[in-house]
C-alpha cells in the first residue's frame, strides 16, 4: 500500500509540473524577449534581425530586444543561447555559420543538431564580390586574371573566421585556384570601412550590407552569387553568367530556441516568425536588400533539414581547402 502511495504521489507531482508548464506557456510572453545576434551591430545579419524583431512583435505582443554578442565567428552568442534558460525569452538568429562552426572550431560550444529547438528558416541572402572603387579589373574575367598575376599583392578582407564573408571568400579563392592574403576583421563593419578607405582590396559580402555601397559607386562590384540576378542590382551579373557554372552561395538565416523550450512556447515563436515573414513591410525591406524571404520554409522541419545537409558539405569544402579547426 505504501509503495502504491509513492507511485500516486509521483504521478501527482509530474502532473502538477506539467500543469505549471502549460500555464506558463499559456501566459507566454508576458515581458520583453531577447533575440541574440552573434555578430556586431550594423552588420548584415543584424540588419535582418532588427527588421524581423519588429515584424514579429505584433503577433507576440511584446518587444523583442536585439542583443549583439559578437566574437569567434558567431560561436560566442550561439553558445550563449545553447546554455540559456529554455523559457522562450531568449532565442537565436544566426546564419549559415551555424552549420560551419563544427568544422572551423574544435569546440564551438554547441552541437548544431542537439543543442537547440529549431524554429524555422528566415531569409536567404546572396553574396556580392566587390573591391575598392579604384581596383583595376572591370569584370569577373579580368578580376580572376589580375588575382592570379598579383596574388602576393592583393588582400582579401573578411569579417572573421566563420563569418559569411569568410565562407564566400573561401569558396571564391578555391574556385579560381588562388591563395590570397586574407585579413580577418572583428565584424563586417570594420572590413567594409577599410575597403571604402582603400586599405584592403577585395571583399565578398551579403547584399544586405553591400547594396547601398554598390549603388553609390563607392565600391566596384563584379558579380552576385545567386542563380538569378538580384532585382535591386539588375546590372550585376551572376557568377554563373561570368563563367563559373557551379558557383552559387546563399547565406541562409535561421531561428533557434534553447533545447528543452516547451512546445507550446516554440509553437508561438513559429507562428510569430511565419506572420512576421508574411508581413508586407518585412518583405519590402528584404527585397530592397536583395534578400529572399523563405516564407514556405519558416518551420522546424525545413531548418533541421538545412542544417543536416550543410554540416557535411562545408566540412568537405574546408578539408579540400586545407582549413583546420582552431
Amino acid at each position: 500500500m505504501k509503495h502504491k502511495t509513492l507511485k500516486l504521489g509521483s504521478a501527482l507531482f509530474v502532473s502538477a509540473l506539467l500543469g505549471a508548464g502549460a500555464a506558463q506557456a499559456a501566459d507566454y510572453p508576458d515581458h520583453a524577449i531577447n533575440m541574440v545576434v552573434p555578430f556586431s551591430a550594423g552588420g548584415p545579419t543584424d540588419n535582418v534581425a532588427r527588421s524581423l524583431a519588429e515584424a514579429m512583435r505584433p503577433t507576440l505582443g511584446q518587444t523583442i530586444v536585439v542583443e549583439n554578442k559578437a566574437g569567434a565567428g558567431g560561436t560566442i552568442g550561439t553558445s550563449q543561447i545553447a546554455r540559456a534558460k529554455p523559457d522562450g525569452y531568449s532565442f537565436l538568429l544566426m546564419h549559415i555559420g551555424f552549420s560551419t562552426a563544427p568544422s572551423l572550431y574544435k569546440d564551438p560550444g554547441y552541437d548544431p543538431k542537439t543543442s537547440f529547438e529549431p524554429i524555422g528558416l528566415v531569409v536567404d541572402v546572396p553574396m556580392t564580390i566587390i573591391a575598392r572603387a579604384d581596383f583595376p579589373p572591370n569584370n569577373v574575367q579580368e578580376l580572376v586574371e589580375y588575382l592570379k598575376a598579383n596574388k602576393d599583392k592583393v588582400s582579401l578582407a573578411n569579417a572573421g573566421i566563420g563569418a559569411a564573408s569568410h565562407l564566400c571568400g573561401t569558396m571564391f579563392t578555391n574556385a579560381i585556384g588562388v591563395d590570397l592574403l586574407t585579413i580577418p576583421y572583428k565584424g563586417t563593419g570594420p572590413a567594409m570601412n577599410d575597403l571604402l578607405g582603400k586599405q584592403v582590396d577585395v571583399l565578398c559580402d551579403q547584399t544586405t550590407n553591400t547594396t547601398q555601397h554598390i549603388k553609390a559607386g563607392t565600391v566596384k562590384a563584379y558579380a552576385v552569387t545567386s542563380k538569378q540576378r538580384v532585382p535591386t542590382l539588375p546590372d550585376l551579373p551572376t557568377m554563373q553568367e561570368s563563367g563559373f557554372a557551379d558557383f552559387e552561395v546563399g547565406i541562409w538565416h535561421g531561428m533557434w530556441a534553447p533545447k528543452g523550450t516547451p512546445k507550446p512556447v516554440t509553437d508561438k515563436l513559429i507562428a510569430a516568425l511565419q506572420a512576421g515573414l508574411a508581413s508586407e513591410d518585412f518583405q519590402k525591406r528584404m527585397a530592397g536588400l536583395g534578400a529572399t524571404v523563405l516564407t514556405d520554409e519558416a518551420n522546424p522541419e525545413a531548418l533541421t533539414k538545412k542544417v543536416e545537409q550543410q554540416v557535411p558539405q562545408w566540412a568537405e569544402l574546408f578539408k579540400k581547402s586545407g582549413i583546420e579547426p582552431q
